[in-house]
């Protein structure tokens, strides 16, 4: 799975005082200004379903995937940032191979924000994104907002929920609500990131989590990072995407409330329904981006195929030529 948290501890975590956490993320909003956020109020424009297509299936329109807004989830490289090369010689090999930006996972190895901040800036990345779970407390809410500000992130996104109870995914929106309020003052827009058992497990009367967490989520706060591998996944898992995964990945977007303001790229092997780098497997990006574009296309392999800096390299390559 992509890099998240344990769920049965979120769920522990969840049970805090709801209210206390509300005034904490009053708290976080008047502490941190919209202007230091660096992110503009505009972020989203251009964002949408039905884009204009300028060519056929597969990889022959005329589009491409701004270079700007690719990026990669440093989960991806995790070995690789905690043995060899390490973590400076890492972030160095993703900024040569072109990547403008990074979605940090596994915390700052031994950095502060600041000092994190100054080293991807002497390298020419910008962490724009992040995983972080559901704050524990109101004032791990205050420092995660502190923290992203101070990177000059535009999101940051929960990575991992898991339950089979419909309760317990009722109550992380409500907690997910308010932390995206707090984000919102703070010029950070805040989301969700899918796996497959959103749209597979049963949570009763024929209802899943996705159903929940998209009635529930506040679609003036919440946004949605679409993880295809997983969408596609989901759908063939369920059922009801197994004759048209991207099919059904692209109804998971049009039908929810909430915007899709940014991907996780990632492929798929048709044999075993493992990830894969990117363009060696099963899935037609090509017609999911067609139909809906976002603020960010982030690289992701869990299980690279052959070393994680080959994947990146193969990552960033594909999004290049890609056209649709």
């Amino acid at each position: 799975m992509c890099y998240g948290y344990d769920g049965m501890a979120a769920l522990r975590r969840s049970m805090i005082d709801r209210r206390g956490l509300l005034r904490g993320s009053l708290a976080a909003a008047a502490g941190v200004g919209l202007a230091a956020s660096g992110v503009g109020a505009g972020a989203a424009s251009g964002v949408g379903a039905g884009a204009a297509s300028a060519g056929g299936p597969g990889h022959h329109g005329r589009r491409r995937v701004p270079p700007g807004l690719v990026s990669i989830q440093l989960w991806t490289v995790r070995d690789a940032l905690n043995g060899e090369p390490g973590y400076d010689a890492t972030l160095r090999h993703l900024a040569r191979i072109g990547y403008p930006r990074v979605e940090l996972a596994l915390g700052y190895f031994g950095r502060s924000a600041a000092q994190l901040r100054r080293f991807l800036d002497s390298i020419r990345i910008k962490a724009t994104s992040s995983h972080d779970g559901i704050s524990e407390t109101p004032a791990a809410l205050r420092q995660k907002i502190t923290n992203a500000v101070t990177l000059g992130q535009k999101f940051m996104v929960v990575p991992y929920l898991y339950s089979e109870n419909a309760d317990d995914w009722k109550r992380w929106a409500e907690q997910m609500n308010v932390e995206a309020a707090a984000a919102a003052r703070a010029g950070l827009r805040y989301g969700y990131h899918n796996h497959a058992h959103e749209f597979t497990i049963d949570l009763g009367n024929g209802r899943r989590p996705w159903d929940v967490l998209t009635e529930e989520l506040d679609p003036r706060l919440v946004h949605l990072e679409i993880d295809i591998y997983w969408a596609v996944t989901g759908g063939i898992q369920s059922g009801d995407g197994a004759a048209d995964p991207e099919g059904f990945t692209l109804d998971v977007i049009r039908s929810a409330p909430q915007r899709t303001l940014q991907y996780h790229v990632k492929d798929r092997h048709a044999a075993d329904g493992d990830m894969a780098d990117l363009g060696t497997g099963m899935i037609d990006f090509a017609r999911i981006f067609r139909r809906h574009s976002v603020l960010e296309y982030i690289v992701e392999n869990d299980t690279p195929d052959v070393t994680p800096q080959h994947t990146a390299k193969v990552g960033h390559r594909y999004l290049d030529k890609l056209r649709y």
